[in-house]
């Protein structure tokens, strides 16, 4: 029998480099093909009930709660990272025993079919941690890099900005996106930690905790294509808002 499932969806930041004369809004609330970021990623949620959605705000709340009354929601006072954005969210679903979506309210273009494919994937194979992946045919720059062993096995996820000069020619990347186990994933979060540069709890170190303790940690890898773009400049936006209407 299937687990219960919630999703998370990191939706806080403020987008500095998005940020334009005149347009301060929160990042999520950018608008593509005459919507927010965030409504496309809902849209693509829509199998999971709405009560069962949290949204982790932080940057100008309000505007975003104003467009999205219906749903529940965290708040991420203070921009620590993605972890603690995850861990903001979690702590509100209190004692929750089921399976957890966590994913990123700036990627519109990950279509339902594929969060469906990573529950499956997580489901089938019974892990603590599935990690959505993809290859596309885009700059890579940016993305975190999936290292695998010589079986092939998940390793962990190195962030561009640490990469060396092989990991950074992986073309297997990082998605930001997870299907968790919530009781694996409350008791990993409690052993990140924010030794690095950024001072910031990186949902990233979860995976690696997990396997650390003998749980289950598996990769759910497509060919995304444009889907894998989350909107961090105008030229990502601009490049999701053509993806959009060209459907």
């Amino acid at each position: 029998m299937n687990k219960p499932i919630k999703a998370i969806i990191l939706a806080a930041g403020k987008g500095k480099r998005l940020q334009q004369e005149g347009v301060d809004a929160p990042k999520v609330m950018r608008l593509a093909a005459g919507e927010p970021l965030l409504r496309h990623v809902l849209n693509a949620l829509r199998f999971i009930p709405q009560e069962d959605v949290m949204l982790v705000l932080g940057y100008k709340k309000e505007q975003v709660l104003a467009a999205f009354p219906e749903y529940h929601w965290a708040e991420q006072a203070e921009q620590l990272g993605t972890g603690h954005a995850a861990m903001c969210g979690l702590r509100e679903l209190g004692d929750f025993e089921g399976d957890v979506l966590v994913c990123a309210g700036d990627m519109p273009l990950l279509r339902q079919e594929t969060y469906e494919a990573l529950l499956a994937e997580h489901r089938t194979a019974n892990n603590a941690c599935t990690v959505l992946t993809g290859t596309a045919d885009i700059p890579s720059k940016g993305y975190g890099r999936i290292l695998r062993d010589e079986n092939g096995a998940f390793l962990t996820v190195v962030e561009d900005k640490d990469c060396t000069p092989e990991q950074a020619e992986i073309r297997e990347l990082n998605t930001a996106t997870y299907a968790f186990d919530a009781a694996a994933l409350r008791e990993a979060l409690t052993h990140v930690r924010n030794e690095n540069a950024q001072g910031e709890y990186y949902l990233t170190e979860v995976p690696a905790i997990l396997m650390e303790q003998g749980r289950k940690v598996g990769v759910g890898c497509r060919h995304l294509g444009l889907e894998i773009i989350g909107v961090n400049t105008p030229e990502q936006l601009s490049q999701v808002e053509k993806a959009l209407q060209e459907g």
